[in-house]
């Protein structure tokens, strides 16, 4: 398969189009307009500093369906007891550099500089979302990712304290539920959110759920207070 060379029209070869490993396209820019228009095809950057933009969609695709959600009995006392103050777009910047710091520390990241200014700005204008898991006034853990429709698109978690992430997932999870929201995007496969109940489909599944999930409106704006 051809790895397809973006030019500066914003507009993505079709998600089938691309290698065995997922990869898709190369190049183009991080601009709201085209990370938008990447999600709503199954689309997402993911690329190390100095490496050209890659962009991916992986098949299969591993995705949590909010009724499918498996929290364990342990976790159930955690969320009864309320060890951890869950909070919404309270600090999505905080939360995206943490993301980083962890991945820095474990294997390397693909949260380069101009994707924290990206995602920070998708933030300001309502589209990427953060979860926070407090404990004793300071971040212990969250997560952030982007909104479209019934569809929240995972894009990194980090936990600084056991169960946060877990903690701030779950609450994610269930609210998006009541919402109606259909699906969360996990892009690849890990153990953490597959003990959660995740799973891989395929991705022409995938892009069937998303064209539902994206009749739904946009849940827009800072979800501090709304969720």
């Amino acid at each position: 398969m051809p790895i397809y060379r973006l030019c500066e029209e914003i507009i993505f070869p079709p998600p089938e189009l691309a290698s065995a490993n997922g990869v898709l396209a190369v190049g183009g820019d991080l601009s709201a307009q085209r990370l938008v228009e990447a999600y709503r095809n199954g689309i997402f950057p993911w690329y190390s500093e100095g490496e050209p933009i890659i962009w991916w969609s992986p098949d299969p695709r591993y995705v949590l369906f909010p009724d499918e959600l498996r929290v364990s009995r342990s976790m159930r006392q955690v969320m009864r007891r309320g060890i951890f103050e869950i909070s919404f777009d309270r600090d999505f910047r905080a939360v995206m550099e943490a993301c980083r710091t962890n991945r820095r520390r474990e294997q390397g990241t693909w949260i380069t500089d101009d994707m924290l200014e990206a995602y920070t700005g998708l933030n300001e204008l309502g589209l990427a979302h953060s979860v926070e898991a407090w404990r004793d006034g300071a971040l212990a853990g969250g997560l952030y990712g982007v909104s479209l429709g019934g569809c929240f698109f995972g894009e990194s978690m980090f936990a600084a304290v056991s169960n946060a992430s877990k903690a701030a997932l779950i609450a994610l999870v269930e609210r998006l539920s009541a919402r109606g929201f259909a699906l969360i995007d996990c892009q690849v496969y890990t153990a953490h959110l597959e003990s959660l109940g995740a799973r891989g489909i395929p991705r022409s599944e995938f892009m069937r759920l998303l064209s539902d999930a994206l009749t739904m409106p946009t849940l827009r704006g800072s979800w501090d207070g709304l969720l």
